[in-house]
């Protein structure tokens, strides 16, 4: 028989990524006050049965670690104890073994010659087993069983509820006594924890955290804090109400976001000098770019390390204030994560955790766009990863979360807010009015009906692929005739008792515009009327800013998406960012860029969706995104948008896209799929290898093979 893979611990799917996510999202703190999040945390199931069917040649002895108790059945047959080591009789088995744990999530790691735990085995939260009054076993169950989940625990020491991220120490650039106290400048924006060094004396000590020196200088209203007691040998950490002995190098029990700390000791409290724990996943960087712009390669090396800061344990909105997981913001992070790390499981645990366990009560972060988000988010990972298997694991919560959605909706199949929805859109310099049915979410609910139609395809539910497309054809036949204007030359921001608003925002149009809802004529008539309006209310957030240059490039407006990108991004680098913030407005001056919810410091300054240019350049600079899932075949479609060269190497599942392009040649190589290089030349072009073939609509393009370097020489055109 054939060796089976390592063992890694197996969890059910789902159990390991809500417990982690709620241990992350219970880190919050305002001020020193603990700051949990306000929608419904769900727990891991307490008692999962594993499952595994075994065919062995000869007897083999396994060996059981487990998070929990548990028993073990043989056969059904239910083996004395828990025992660490078991030996099976060779044979055809059914081996079940079932573990509780209130505390951590129920895991099992099994190992011997040919016996590993792994994705094979099967789960379930409830066996549904009954036993008559003879004390007869049911011969039938109707328990649903899925494949078990699991990450890079791979020993039996590496329990997954021992956990923690990659800790280095890091030394403050500078150091510079302020009123009683000292400052301590880091260099840039970072995360982890302080570290004291040898502490003493009878005191506190306060230490003030702050992304700007403004902030971590103001002690009444920083955003956050800390405060230890030092009594002899022991110190407390009044925060957390622990207490331990006095250390030569004293590290605090919480994590902050910070670059400035300023700390100031009362009483008799002295201390030599403070440092950190710097606090990562370690992720490498597998996407890059570089291009003839210095101020645009800074760009593109911060928005990485933006999304270096935020991606954690899950894909975080940021690292100061809310540290917790919005779906709005994660969607925004896994497409510059596929651009950038290319991490599928961090995708994979972020989106478990933000759908949480059935019975739905609420839209994910109680915000109905966010709903929206998360289900486009699944068909997203399947278009880049090509892991279909994940789709069937997941696609039940799909389905009962859309349930939810539909139970919500009007007479006109549309989704309102109702009592207990925030209808978010966006953080507006304006007002922006939420009542009534909006445009903008009808547009987002179309798409996530497509989407819930697309994987009851592709998982192979028929029934629920004829009712979802067909509901998805309902509502975008409604869109036009609610929305559009033919006066405005735009949809229409909202509807409220069956008639159009005057008001017209970009939120809709641009959505429109990239989802393939609108034909040629109101595609460019939205560009003028709206995209190109400075009449229209404008955009100041990074989050939706992603989004209106996403519908430029695909109206061909590389060139001004490039201007507005060293405008926006480049302001906030000209403002001294060291990542990339919340909100940016360039009207804002001096503290302004600071506040935000009515606090003087409440902006966060490292904020994932910040980071938007990692996944505008490689997706529509570079040009590379894939046509079938995983990569199978790509397309390549760059644009230099005024620049005078680009290099840069997008990732793949078990790979890499590399072009190079300047003002007369392109350059590709591939190492995984295949695809075709699109590009426009005012001469007849030539290639290093293969055929190049015109397309309908004027331009040219060469299929790539992986392994097969190629290079194009061509003639810009001048209107281009």
């Amino acid at each position: 028989m054939e060796t089976q893979s390592k063992s890694t611990w197996i969890w059910y799917p789902g159990d390991f990524e809500i417990w982690l996510g709620n241990i992350m999202n219970g880190r919050r703190t305002e001020r020193g006050a603990f700051f949990p999040p306000f929608w419904k945390m769900d727990s891991h199931y307490v008692t999962v049965e594993f499952s595994k069917v075994l065919e062995l040649d000869e007897d083999e002895e396994v060996s059981i670690a487990v998070e929990g108790k548990y028993n073990l059945k043989l056969d059904g047959k239910l083996q004395f104890g828990m025992p660490s080591r078991f030996l099976i009789p060779k044979g055809t088995h059914h081996l079940n073994i079932k573990v509780w744990n209130q505390a951590t999530p129920p895991a099992l790691y099994v190992e011997g010659r040919t016996v590993h735990t792994d994705g094979s085995w099967k789960v379930t939260f409830e066996d549904k087993e009954w036993i008559d009054e003879s004390g007869k076993a049911s011969d039938t169950s109707a328990t649903e069983y899925l494949d078990a989940a699991h990450w890079d625990f791979d020993s039996p020491d590496r329990r997954p509820s021992r956990f923690r991220l990659s800790r280095e120490p890091r030394e403050a650039v500078a150091v510079s006594p302020r009123g009683e106290g000292r400052l301590y400048d880091f260099g840039r924006e970072t995360f982890g924890y302080i570290v004291i060094h040898n502490p003493g004396g009878r005191g506190h000590l306060y230490i003030y955290y702050g992304e700007s020196p403004e902030e971590a200088l103001d002690t009444e209203h920083c955003e956050t804090l800390d405060r230890i007691f030092l009594d002899g040998d022991r110190i407390d950490d009044l925060a957390t109400g622990e207490t331990s002995p006095r250390e030569a190098r004293y590290t605090l029990a919480g994590s902050k976001a910070f670059r400035y700390v300023y700390i100031v000791a009362g009483g008799d409290a002295r201390y030599d000098t403070a440092s950190m724990e710097y606090e990562f996943l370690p992720e490498p960087y597998r996407g890059s770019f570089r291009c003839s712009d210095s101020e645009l390669n800074d760009i593109w090396q911060v928005g990485a390390y933006t999304m270096h800061l935020t991606t954690r344990e899950f894909f975080i909105d940021g690292i100061k204030r809310d540290r917790w997981v919005w779906s709005g913001d994660a969607i925004q992070s896994y497409l510059m994560n596929y651009y950038l790390f290319f991490d599928s499981a961090a995708v994979r645990r972020t989106i478990w955790l933000l759908r949480g366990k059935d019975p739905v009560t609420s839209h994910t972060n109680t915000i109905m766009d966010y709903t929206f988000f998360w289900f486009l988010s699944i068909y997203d990972y399947f278009l880049y990863t090509g892991d279909r298997h994940f789709l069937s694991q997941v696609y039940p919560r799909m389905r009962t979360m859309m349930d939810y959605v539909l139970g919500r909706t009007d007479s006109e199949g549309m989704v309102t807010g109702l009592t207990g929805d925030w209808v978010f859109v966006d953080w507006a310099d304006g007002y922006l009015d939420k009542h009534g049915q909006l445009a903008f979410e009808q547009v987002l609910f179309c798409k996530s009906l497509e989407t819930m139609q697309a994987c009851a395809r592709l998982t192979g539910r028929e029934d629920d692929e004829r009712t979802f497309g067909t509901l998805a054809a309902r509502l975008r036949e409604r869109l036009i005739p609610a929305f559009w204007s033919e006066e405005k030359r735009a949809l229409v921001h909202n509807r409220i008792d069956g008639r159009m608003s005057d008001t017209v925002t970009r939120y809709a149009n641009m959505f429109a515009v990239f989802f393939g809802y609108l034909d040629d004529g109101r595609k460019a008539a939205i560009k003028d009327s709206v995209l190109l309006n400075d009449n229209i209310l404008g955009i100041t957030t990074p989050y939706m800013r992603f989004y209106e240059l996403e519908a430029l490039c695909q109206l061909g407006e590389h060139a001004r998406v490039m201007r507005e990108m060293k405008d926006y991004w480049g302001g906030m680098l000209r403002q001294g960012a060291t990542s990339f913030w919340e909100k940016y407005n360039p009207c804002e001056e001096g503290p302004q860029h600071l506040a935000m919810y009515g606090r003087p410091y409440g902006k966060s300054l490292c904020h994932a969706w910040g980071a938007s240019p990692i996944y505008l350049l490689g997706r529509y600079f570079l040009g590379v995104s894939p046509v079938s899932p995983g990569y199978e075949e790509f397309a390549i479609r760059p644009s230099l948008g005024g620049l005078a060269w680009m290099e840069g190497s997008v990732p793949t599942p078990n790979g890499s896209v590399s072009l190079r392009m300047d003002g007369t040649t392109i350059s590709v190589n591939a190492t995984e799929g295949h695809g075709y290089l699109y590009f426009r030349s005012a001469d007849k072009p030539s290639a290093t290898a293969g055929t190049i073939e015109p397309t309908t609509d004027g331009g040219y393009r060469l299929h790539v093979e992986a392994g097969r370097p190629v290079t194009v020489s061509y003639t810009p055109e001048t209107n281009v």
